[in-house]
């Protein structure tokens, strides 16, 4: 049993690698790629959309050369475990869900991804074996016309240096950056002088 190019067990030591553990939504994740994959044409420049920030994304960056950092994956706020696959020119692609009426054959799955279990309470080893077990047979798969424009992150445009804090940012954010606009996650910026 292989996922893209890897086997099974070398899939499982990437994600490990890679995600810091053994998660059930990467190894799921890597057959939704794996399918998304086998049904694209080959030697197609693609690009990729996940509809959630949660593991998925993670096995489009370990299997395909996608990633959020060269622009070729983009994350949508949808929440659905869904991940398309599409040609970066035209949009035509494939999109892999998991589909809730294949989950009743694989009990202890469909308990982890509709939440009707606690994490403490699940049975890993069962739930790992079950997706092992399933592999493409937990999908649906649609053919779908990505409109990129929607889906692909803005290129930074012109930069300015912002007057408040010093720092570069991108003119469209406005007279200063977001971070200095209120937008900062950071509660205490204290400098550290450099060798420290």
């Amino acid at each position: 049993m292989n996922i893209c190019t890897y086997s099974y067990e070398e899939y499982v030591h990437l994600v490990k690698s890679f995600h810091g553990t053994l998660a059930p939504g990467l190894l799921i994740g890597g057959f939704m790629v794996d399918l998304a994959m086998k049904n694209l044409p080959e030697g197609e420049f693609f690009d990729a959309v996940c509809e959630t920030p949660v593991c998925l994304p993670d096995a489009v960056q370990i299997l395909t050369p996608c990633t959020v950092g060269n622009g070729w994956l983009s994350v949508v706020p949808f929440g659905k475990f869904a991940v398309t696959l599409y040609e970066k020119y035209a949009g035509e692609g494939v999109r892999v869900y998991l589909d809730t009426k294949k989950l009743d054959g694989w009990p202890e799955i469909r308990d982890w991804y509709l939440k009707k279990k606690k994490k403490q309470d699940q049975d890993s080893e069962k739930l790992f074996s079950q997706i092992k077990e399933a592999g493409h047979g937990l999908f649906g798969l649609q053919r779908v016309r990505v409109e990129a424009d929607k889906v692909r992150r803005n290129k930074m445009g012109a930069v300015a240096v912002c007057p408040q804090c010093g720092e570069a940012y991108p003119t469209r954010d406005g007279q200063k950056c977001l971070g200095c606009q209120g937008g900062s996650p950071y509660k205490d910026i204290l400098p550290v002088s450099a060798g420290a």
